[in-house]
């Protein structure tokens, strides 16, 4: 089968497209720098795409095909002015709607569309377990989760299977958050965010990439998932399996009030969490390669 992946740059991008190929399918990364594509992987080729439209790329679907959208900037690219509000929400907006009109133009619509979001869909929940039945919270992340979600829905008119992937802090050995955690505890400077009460979604690469592969595989998969592990920790606990793991103390609190001064708005992000749970991978008997922390950070930093 085709496999089309818009983002396809990014860290789940570039590890899913290596694990589809891999497997046999023919992938296709679309994306607007084709020169972050010229060592690909056997059975993986780049095709160029503005993010904004089908133009170039629609005919890709005239066969049978998946998509999988992850496109969007960075959401920890810089700090959260007005202006990086809108580009963010935009190119979320933006990429969705085009994947919408590739497939209304398309001679042959695909199997499934697997469309990127976030577990910030649910906004700062405290202590209660966050389940794919939760309410979307109200703040930036999660006005931005709705409308990146919303913006595909049309293509279930159109008779196609489309998964939401709300998915947590992805860590991984290169690139992504855990090389960032991991620097300060390298200066001697580790410890918890603010409080460190604050719940911390995550998922091993592994992971995301199994899940992933798994809602593409299950034809009776659709709706939002959870793509998290099935044991979320708070922060001051994450903080102190890493410096475990780093065989490094973490015992320096960063203060809240100098995270805001930092990073402004986009403090919120590292200062609230949700305590998410995979529901509906664990009823679907998903199995988790790396459900419990310890183990995960083991396997990355060793």
């Amino acid at each position: 089968m085709r496999i089309v992946v818009a983002g396809g740059s990014g860290l789940i991008g570039r590890a899913v497209a290596a694990d589809l190929a891999a497997a046999g399918h023919e992938v296709v990364v679309l994306s607007r720098d084709l020169a972050k594509h010229r060592a690909l992987p056997q059975g993986v080729r780049a095709e160029r795409w503005d993010g904004r439209s089908a133009a170039g790329w629609a005919a890709l679907l005239d066969r049978e095909a998946a998509i999988l959208n992850l496109a969007g900037e960075g959401i920890a690219a810089g700090r959260w002015t007005a202006e990086r509000k809108r580009r963010i929400r935009a190119s979320r907006e933006e990429s969705s709607r085009a994947v919408v009109e590739a497939i209304r133009q398309a001679a042959v619509r695909p199997r499934v569309l697997l469309q990127g979001s976030a577990v910030g869909y649910y906004g700062p929940a405290g202590d209660e377990p966050v389940t794919e039945v939760h309410p979307p919270g109200d703040d930036f992340l999660a006005e931005t989760c709705v409308a990146w979600e919303a913006a595909s829905a049309e293509v279930e008119s159109l008779g196609v299977r489309r998964v939401l992937l709300r998915t947590g802090i992805v860590l991984a050995r290169a690139g992504g958050a855990l090389p960032q955690m991991v620097r300060p505890f390298r200066l001697g400077l580790g410890g918890p965010l603010g409080g460190g009460r604050q719940w911390m979604p995550w998922i091993h690469l592994a992971d995301e990439v199994g899940a992933i592969r798994f809602l593409l595989d299950h034809d009776g998969a659709s709706g939002p998932w959870n793509l998290t592990a099935p044991h979320p920790v708070t922060n001051r606990d994450f903080s102190r399996a890493l410096g475990k793991a780093l065989h490094l103390p973490s015992l320096l609190p960063a203060p809240r009030l100098a995270l805001r001064l930092l990073l402004g708005e986009m403090s919120d992000m590292l200062l609230h969490g949700q305590r998410a749970l995979p529901r509906r991978l664990l009823d679907a008997h998903y199995l988790f390669r790396f459900p419990n922390l310890e183990p995960a950070l083991r396997e990355l930093l060793e």
